[in-house]
């Protein structure tokens, strides 16, 4: 089944905005929402960046049937994974069946500023990222675990408040390895609209596909393929498309962001760029037609899992716009 989730942006919206819009995605058929973890925005000015955590709870509480997941966590610097496997724990067992912990190996940006650490390569990033998996899996499925790693170690700990139903851990990625992890280790997998087709096509879904082989899920129908699906569409053309500025960092390559730590510096980059670049990360229409065709192109790829997310101030605007035009041609073309 296709399935439609709401991308919560903490990055934009405090947490009592978006305790709103998750309680109307629910209201508008969406079947999940996701919150970016972030200590810090992509922008200064009208910044935000309230806990992930803490308003996951809240949103359970306030809801009835939407899945709630982090997309995504880094759980190798500013938190220990012990920690992340206790705080994800109590979330399934308060909401069982709606929490999904997606993870990611991380930013400078959220993750300097909080711990004062130096930025490590990617390789550290990604051998802290594999072991922090392995001491969360021990600890949602053992007692008395004494972990000796090479960066995170316990000492006969037990999570004492686990789920029946066990808590799903996705990967996120937007290289090879990372894809093929999450076919080896997850239960999904996240990734972003908008990059070169070849990156879907030629280096995600073919290295997620040998993961998923090698770990014998190659035909399992439960398996999330999740991408963000970067929308803006409006009835106002103009307004669409001036909607994107606020994203402009998301326009930004790698190589320009990697090492950026400060908001402020992120946000002149960002506010640099001109607005046909901050716009080239998104799909930007009023047609929902056109919407849905070029949203369904991922569909045809594989993903079965679309999580929408808008750049616009008015968010309830957009997800009752989304949801009374577009979804519906979806629905009728995917079921």
């Amino acid at each position: 089944m296709l399935k439609f989730g709401y991308k919560a942006s903490s990055e934009q919206f405090g947490p009592t905005e978006l305790l709103g819009y998750a309680r109307l995605a629910e209201e508008c058929g969406f079947h999940s929402v996701w919150i970016s973890d972030h200590f810090q925005p992509w922008r200064h000015t009208h910044g935000h960046a309230p806990f992930s955590l803490a308003w996951l709870g809240a949103v359970g509480a306030h809801t009835s049937r939407i899945v709630m997941g982090t997309s995504v966590l880094t759980p190798t610097f500013r938190y220990q994974p012990a920690i992340v496997a206790q705080a994800f724990a109590t979330l399934g067992m308060l909401f069982p069946g709606r929490i999904v912990l997606g993870l990611g190996t991380g930013e400078s940006l959220n993750e300097v500023p909080a711990s004062g650490i130096e930025w490590p390569e990617q390789k550290e990033r990604t051998a802290r990222f594999r072991e922090a998996i392995r001491l969360i899996r021990e600890l949602w499925t053992k007692d008395r675990v004494s972990f000796e790693g090479q960066f995170y170690k316990t000492r006969l700990a037990t999570v004492y408040d686990r789920p029946e139903i066990p808590v799903p851990l996705y990967i996120a990625g937007a290289g090879p390895f990372m894809a093929k992890l999450a076919g080896l280790e997850a239960e999904g997998f996240i990734c972003t609209s908008g990059k070169k087709w070849e990156l879907y096509t030629q280096t995600l879904l073919p290295n997620l596909a040998q993961g998923l082989e090698a770990s014998g899920r190659a035909h399992s129908g439960t398996y999330e393929k999740l991408i963000e699906m970067k929308v803006s569409f409006d009835t106002d053309g103009a307004r669409a498309l001036a909607d994107t500025k606020f994203w402009g960092a998301l326009a930004l390559t790698p190589q320009e962001k990697t090492d950026v730590e400060d908001p402020i510096q992120m946000e002149r980059l960002a506010d640099a760029l001109p607005v046909e670049r901050t716009a080239s990360r998104w799909i930007v229409t009023t047609d929902p037609a056109e919407m849905a065709e070029k949203v369904g192109r991922y569909v045809d790829l594989g993903f079965n899992h679309l999580v929408f997310h808008a750049p616009g101030p008015d968010q309830p605007r957009f997800m009752r716009l989304f949801s009374e035009r577009v979804l519906p041609l979806l629905r009728k073309r995917f079921g």
